[in-house]
């Protein structure tokens, strides 16, 4: 790839990243069982390994090659935003897993897939986040 990396591709490949984990997190969470499935979950880690080591040599040829001072900064301040957002995501779920637990009306399942969505939902806000920050240069 003789193509420059950009901080934008970088922060937007994990919106994909996120997505596979979700799948992955299905495939292993599922109630029922089919044979095919032990198969499918192979070829689904091995697709979610092999876009990390990809975009593992994509990170390091963007510090390698173009470091963008002003650009980072802005993604230090959507990480910081990110972190306070998903913390009280954390309680919350936290919460609403302790109190409906013991009346059984929530799931571990349940409770995975809050968590799951929630971290789907923090890498969409952090991408969207980022690219209004950078676009407006604040």
């Amino acid at each position: 790839m003789k193509n420059k990396v950009s901080i934008r591709e970088v922060v937007a490949t994990k919106i994909i990243i996120a997505i596979l984990i979700a799948g992955y997190y299905w495939l292993w969470s599922r109630s029922d069982y089919q044979p095919e499935y032990r198969q499918f979950s192979s070829y689904w880690g091995f697709l979610l390994f092999l876009i990390l080591i990809v975009h593992c040599f994509r990170v390091r040829k963007y510090k390698k090659e173009y470091f963008d001072e002003f650009a980072e900064k802005n993604l230090l301040r959507c990480d910081a935003i990110c972190l306070k957002v998903f913390c009280l995501l954390m309680v919350i779920i936290a919460y609403l897993g302790g109190i409906l637990g013991h009346v059984n009306a929530i799931s571990t399942a349940v409770m995975g897939w809050l968590i799951i969505g929630s971290v789907i939902a923090i890498t969409i806000l952090r991408t969207m986040i980022f690219l209004i920050m950078d676009s407006k240069g604040v």
